[in-house]
């Protein structure tokens, strides 16, 4: 991780360690004898696709480098009740500060791979990506789209400085779509691509007029995106066609064999629900032993 993106990561991680933990852990400094040595188990209480080992284990290691972290399951693995996911030894003061953080980026990242998998599972067979939107929690976008990543979904522009998306606000600033278009086009370089939000077939066919190179369809009906896709690829099929605006998981397959290219969920990233696991801590001599998995983060 030494690279922009792991220090974003570190940065993320030191800024949750540091809300919970604060002055310090009043309960475990109380409680727990600076010395003792603990051996703890990552256990799942649900079924869900993985997503997060890698920042689990850059957690407990931000706080205390010493510790040993054991990862029993990788990202991307489907997990059944009761799977253990890794194992931690080292100092139980440590173990325990860094619990709560390390289980809900767990649980988040889990619960967007999840989520984000059960779309993509709707669409298998149809040439059709489902993307992600920036309906991410402030802050932590690079870790959500990494569990987009992992439940199988492509992400979407980062923010908003690597991409051109001219919304409605935007057209009417700008005094209309072809001013809008054509003032982006002054300042975008050229491996940018131009895309716009449409909400009807007229402003379909003023933005195939124009010549962009994205178009969204923003909540339209079945029958309006189905008129608009015929029109967008007589015209030019080059266009790339993107849906956009409260698509659900049992709309999706509807959508998707219309023949667009993307389809963008929001729900994904701001409603997906998280799994529950939880972190016991056991007698070091429990004997268990299972495969163990190099956590390497891959972005």
């Amino acid at each position: 991780m030494g690279d922009l993106k792991g220090f974003d990561i570190d940065r993320i991680l030191l800024n949750a360690l540091h809300e919970d933990i604060g002055t310090g852990d009043v309960t475990t400094l109380s409680v727990v004898p600076e010395k003792h040595i603990s051996k703890a188990f990552l256990i799942s209480k649900d079924e869900f696709i993985l997503a997060g080992i890698p920042f689990a284990e850059r957690t407990f290691k931000l706080l205390d480098s010493s510790l040993k972290f054991r990862a029993r399951k990788r990202d991307g693995s489907r997990i059944k009740k009761q799977d253990i996911l890794a194992t931690i030894s080292g100092n139980t003061r440590s173990l325990l500060m860094a619990e709560r953080v390390a289980l809900n980026i767990l649980q988040r990242l889990s619960g967007v791979a999840t989520l984000t998998h059960k779309y993509v599972k709707c669409v298998k067979g149809l040439s059709v990506k489902i993307v992600d939107t920036r309906k991410t929690i402030p802050g932590i976008r690079l870790l959500d789209k990494y569990a987009v990543r992992i439940g199988g979904g492509v992400n979407h522009r980062s923010g908003l400085y690597d991409g051109v998306l001219i919304k409605d606000n935007h057209i009417v600033v700008a005094g209309g779509m072809r001013k809008a278009i054509r003032l982006a086009r002054l300042r975008a370089h050229h491996l940018l691509k131009i895309e716009v939000e449409v909400k009807s077939m007229a402003e379909v066919k003023e933005a195939v007029s124009a010549g962009v190179d994205v178009i969204m369809l923003d909540n339209m009906t079945i029958g309006e995106m189905r008129k608009a896709v015929d029109f967008i690829r007589r015209k030019n099929p080059d266009i790339i066609i993107e849906v956009s605006g409260g698509v659900r998981l049992e709309d999706v397959h509807s959508v998707a064999a219309i023949g667009v290219d993307l389809i963008s969920v929001g729900a994904i990233t701001h409603s997906a629900p998280a799994p529950d696991i939880g972190m016991e801590i056991r007698h070091p001599s429990t004997g268990l032993e299972f495969p163990e998995f190099s956590s390497e983060l891959k972005l």
